[in-house]
């Protein structure tokens, strides 16, 4: 027989682990009768239909979440008239807390695996085996059609199999890890809430497969732990492991809880090799009333405290996270928010917006907290009692604007001091997408590359005084990140004979000297000027802690009677930013 365990992922770099892990649980006894497909929403309905008709299998398991549960109620809605005699199963966090209703809606569905499918799955997998499937109210974990079977009791994690036999599957795609299952915490839009008590797979074996990835030289891993650091011998132990083993390359993501770090862990982290770690921190909201409905505990000022000094080292990326649309939090409690997280400066700040699960505690007080939602996924906030429908959409056009100003990390320097122009940071954003609505560029969204003079436009409206400093500002940013061969209009020009020659007698003596570039010593002058770019500033634009600190006006005071170069160098990239290495060179 065969059973098809299907994943449609958000993205091609994705993959499933779920049903990875019902495949490696039901060992190789089973390993011929288990077969894998995975797709992605962006696939038409009809071209993953057909892939699925080609199998001919005896019985499909589809892992479900918020995401894909779109693109397979579709296919439900066409499988059991192509494939009659295939047993159709569901499995996954969006149906495993409204099981009947969703029988109930597709009544050709064998049935649905409920909570953790590992042993749920391999029971069932005995019992297609043994031709033995038309009863199956004695196999635990199951919703059919005449009811819920007995609950399973949660496995012991460290009695899973590792996931991974080869990483050949998994090329230019992310793979991921559980050293845990469940939290701690109660957040009520979290459908982890509902489960009491954290489970560790045994530190040993986490050591263990930590290595292979290791081996085999991964780009990135990442832990799905809901909060990583909730037990800090474990996630010491594991931190502390990748440290002693760094291979060089391998990337590791986890999801933390920042305000329970201890120094002793910051300094762990702080030693870590620059891009060994990643850490995402959801802070959601720093409105004490909304933190208390919500059931949220955190210690704002620490939390602040352990993202500063883990900043200081430059060696992690930190991606903070806050929720729109959470009980009492307006617009102007957003905008706090905003602000109050934008000043720890994260790498990254995500603005998302509630999404009320079925099965998480705060689906149950949507008429107390007056919340409307989507009626289809990803069941998304449309308004509160405190936040209009109108806001949240203000909230969206602001969101983008973060993702393409700020999380692109393409205009850091430029927007240190765009931002002295506004109250605040959130005013800026808020400023900013009124202006892409005016111009109409959410319809005609710009270029990359076209961004930069977006933006230069943008500061000369509301700034218009520190014109020239802008086009310096925005002129190194461009460079930073690429080395561009052909120039946006607002850059100053280099076909001017001063510069010509700074830069044919720079790599001349480049060539013999290498006080610059002493790593390309194979390279020659040409080679050299092709690999790297020279730049001519009046304004220290380079130095971002200046930057930070000072006002406009402070900076233009600081303007050079004489042009100082700056050398990106391409070959050399930071960890964190990949933003071209560079160096000051004084005019000679």
């Amino acid at each position: 027989m065969k059973f098809l365990l299907v994943a449609v992922n958000a993205k091609y770099i994705h993959s499933n682990p779920a049903i990875y892990s019902l495949a490696a649980y039901a060992g190789k006894e089973y390993e011929r009768s288990v077969e894998i497909a995975e797709f992605t929403i962006n696939q038409r309905t009809e071209e993953i239909l057909a892939h699925l008709y080609e199998k001919q299998p005896d019985a499909i398991g589809f892992s479900c979440y918020i995401w894909n549960w779109n693109t397979i109620r579709e296919l439900l809605e066409n499988l059991p008239d192509v494939l009659p005699d295939t047993d159709i199963w569901l499995g996954g966090p969006q149906v495993s807390y409204n099981a009947p209703a969703i029988l109930q809606e597709f009544p050709k569905l064998k049935g649905i695996m409920v909570g953790e499918g590992e042993a749920t799955f391999r029971e069932l997998l005995e019992r297609y085996e043994k031709q033995d499937v038309r009863d199956l109210s004695d196999v635990a974990g199951l919703c059919l059609s005449s009811g819920m079977t007995a609950n399973r009791e949660a496995t012991d994690l460290s009695t899973l199999p590792f996931l991974y036999e080869t990483t050949e599957p998994f090329t230019n795609r992310i793979l991921y890890y559980e050293s845990s299952r469940g939290c701690p915490y109660r957040c009520s839009y979290c459908l982890s809430a509902i489960e009491k008590t954290v489970r560790l797979r045994d530190i040993q074996i986490v050591k263990k497969e930590l290595d292979f990835f290791l081996d085999q030289r991964v780009k990135q891993v990442k832990f799905i732990d809901r909060t990583f650091n909730c037990v800090h011998e474990h996630a010491k132990g594991i931190w502390q492991y990748l440290k002693d083993h760094d291979n060089g390359v391998t990337n590791f993501h986890f999801e933390i809880s920042a305000d329970i770090i201890t120094d002793e862990e910051i300094k762990l982290l702080q030693s870590l090799r620059p891009g060994q770690v990643q850490l995402e921190i959801g802070v959601q909201s720093v409105n004490e009333k909304t933190l208390s409905a919500i059931n949220r505990r955190m210690d704002l000022e620490r939390l602040a405290y352990v993202v500063s000094e883990i900043r200081k080292n430059r060696n992690i990326h930190q991606h903070l996270d806050l929720i729109a649309g959470l009980p009492y939090e307006d617009y102007q409690s957003f905008a706090h928010s905003f602000d109050r997280v934008y000043a720890m400066r994260p790498d990254q700040l995500q603005l998302g917006f509630l999404k009320v699960l079925s099965g998480a505690p705060i689906s149950l007080q949507t008429e107390e907290f007056g919340i409307a939602y989507t009626k289809q996924p990803p069941y998304e906030v449309l308004f509160t009692k405190w936040l209009s429908y109108g806001d949240v959409i203000r909230l969206k056009r602001i969101e983008e604007m973060v993702e393409q100003y700020y999380n692109s990390g393409q205009f850091v320097h430029t927007l240190s001091v765009l931002e002295k122009a506004f109250t605040t940071p959130f005013s800026m954003f808020e400023a900013l997408a009124d202006f892409y609505e005016e111009k109409g560029y959410f319809t005609n969204s710009p270029a990359r590359s076209y961004r930069y003079e977006v933006l230069l436009e943008f500061a000369d409206r509301y700034d218009a005084d520190n014109h020239a400093l802008y086009i310096e500002l925005l002129t190194f940013d461009l460079y930073l990140r690429e080395n561009m061969k052909s120039r946006p209009q607002f850059c100053k020009s280099l076909s001017g004979e001063p510069y010509k020659a700074f830069r044919k007698d720079f790599y001349r003596r480049e060539e013999q000297t290498r006080d610059y570039l002493p790593h390309l010593s194979n390279y020659d002058g040409r080679q050299l000027s092709g690999m790297t770019h020279i730049e001519p500033f009046v304004y220290p634009v380079w130095d971002r802690e200046m930057l930070g600190k000072m006002t406009a006006e402070d900076l233009l005071s600081e303007q050079h009677p004489a042009d100082r170069y700056v050398l990106f160098d391409y070959s050399v990239r930071d960890p964190l930013s990949r933003e071209a290495a560079i160096r000051v060179v004084d005019a000679k």
